[in-house]
This record gives C-alpha cells, sequence and structure tokens, in this order.
C-alpha cells in the first residue's frame, strides 16, 4: 500500500523545521518496520498577510510503501509524535493519503495548487478530506496546519512540485562533473536546464553551492543554467535558491493556465 504522509506548521523561527520531523516520522516508520520510505519534499504555499505563519509557509510530505495492516499505528504514531514534538505556539496538521484509494486525484491535486494561489479555509480542506476518504487532523493550537499538510499531499501527488529536502553533497574536481556521474547519484533521475532542456550525458556541470534536486514529471531533476563566463570543461551551472524559487512560482503559473 502507498501512502503519502504531509505535515505542516510544527515549529517556530528558532526550532527544527518542519522537515526535521518529517525525517523523524519516516525514520519511525522503517525502525518499527510498518515500511519503506522515500524522500522528502518541500510544498511551497501562498505567502498572504491573512495566513498565519512562522517563516515561510510550506509543507513537507514522503512517500512510503506499507503493509496495509500498518496503516492505523502509522496514523496513531504520528499524531502522538505531532503533539510531542510540535512548537506551542505552532499549530500542527497532518495528513495521511492511501493513494490507490483516492477515487478523485485531481481534486486533491487542484486543491494542492489552490492553496499556492490563494487563500482556502479549515473548512475547505475537512471537506476535500471527507470526501475523499483522507486522514486529516489536528494537533495543537487551532490546528490551521491540516490546510498545507492535505494541500502538500495534492502537490506532492501532481509529482511536479516540490524541492526535495536538504543538498546533495558530491565529490568532483574542480567542482566540475559530468551528467553521467551527476545521474549516477541515487537521488537524481536527469539534469535539465532552466528552459526545460534534458543535458546529454557528455556534458559537464559546475557544481555551486546549492545541488538540490526538484520534483518534475515524477523525477529528481537537477536544474541548470548556462555558464557566462567562459569554462573549459563545463559549459552550465547548478541553479540558485532564487532561482530555484522563482522557477517553482513559474510552474504555479503555469499549472493555473
Amino acid at each position: 500500500m502507498k501512502i503519502l504522509v504531509c505535515i505542516d506548521d510544527t515549529d517556530n523561527i528558532d526550532s527544527r523545521g518542519t522537515g526535521t520531523l518529517a525525517e523523524m516520522i519516516a525514520g519511525a516508520i522503517e525502525e518499527h518496520n510498518w515500511g519503506k520510505c522515500s524522500w522528502i519534499t518541500r510544498h511551497q504555499l501562498l505567502i498572504d498577510p491573512a495566513i498565519p505563519y512562522t517563516s515561510h509557509n510550506s509543507s513537507m510530505c514522503f512517500a512510503a510503501d506499507i503493509e496495509s495492516g500498518c496503516l492505523q499505528q502509522i496514523i496513531d504514531y504520528a499524531a502522538e509524535f505531532l503533539v510531542r514534538e510540535s512548537q506551542v505556539e505552532a499549530d500542527p496538521g497532518l495528513c495521511i493519503t492511501v493513494v490507490d484509494d483516492l477515487f478523485d486525484k485531481q481534486s486533491l491535486i487542484d486543491f494542492g495548487y489552490k492553496a499556492k494561489r490563494e487563500v482556502v479555509t479549515k473548512a475547505d480542506a475537512y471537506s476535500l478530506a471527507r470526501k475523499l476518504n483522507i486522514h486529516l487532523s489536528e494537533h495543537g493550537g487551532n490546528g490551521q496546519g491540516i490546510i498545507g499538510a492535505l494541500a502538500g499531499a495534492g502537490l506532492r501527488l501532481s509529482y511536479n512540485d516540490g524541492r526535495f529536502k536538504g543538498r546533495l553533497k558530491i565529490d568532483a574536481p574542480d567542482n566540475i562533473i559530468s551528467v553521467k556521474d551527476l545521474c549516477s547519484h541515487p537521488a537524481v533521475d536527469e539534469v535539465r536546464s532552466l528552459e526545460g532542456a534534458c543535458l546529454e550525458a557528455g556534458e559537464f556541470v559546475l557544481l555551486e553551492n546549492m545541488v538540490k534536486p526538484i520534483l518534475i514529471e515524477g523525477k529528481s531533476v537537477i536544474l541548470v543554467q548556462q555558464l557566462n563566463e567562459a569554462n573549459v570543461r563545463a559549459l552550465w551551472k547548478t541553479c540558485s535558491k532564487n532561482q530555484l524559487s522563482a522557477y517553482e512560482e513559474m510552474r504555479t503559473f503555469v499549472a493555473d493556465k
């Protein structure tokens, strides 16, 4: 059974981030032999004065392949964990979606993109969760985090939203690596330009400080831009954090169309 686990609004500006708590839940699932978890993605939602959030209004989601009999154990564990580990002033929410049981995946995806563009309510989130038989629960504060938790699950389900948590550490002479060798990393499927072109295996990339995959068409993709300065080997370099953010905003606009 494949599930999506998404949490939101667990932290404050000085505490461990929501991504760290998502890692801990994923680790517990594997330690208890309930299932095997995949990488965690960060999903940026709308920044608006009407929305309370700690710093960036983003949720964290991961997929897991589990034994069907373990679903309730995972729900119970994650709920208790959020109560115990979230900050007192936070408004944590938990969403656990059984992917194969979703009869209307597009409605969940649409909700995710809507939460990137406009203000949505807890009532909206609960209404959709009931309709799709999705577990959605609040575990402190005003429970506002359920909105981001449900939205994050929808965005992950789209296979076209989210940056992977953390940065890749890749050793390469002079920080230059071939596309072939970069794609040999277990967390990298493809290398693409910002314009969408897939780079050839024999091309070379200069690794800047930000080597972070992004979820595109269900693949873990490293985005690169052309080097303006002359380099005898590399014609490309990895994108900055600001460029990745701008790329995500652009994809939200395209999805809206």
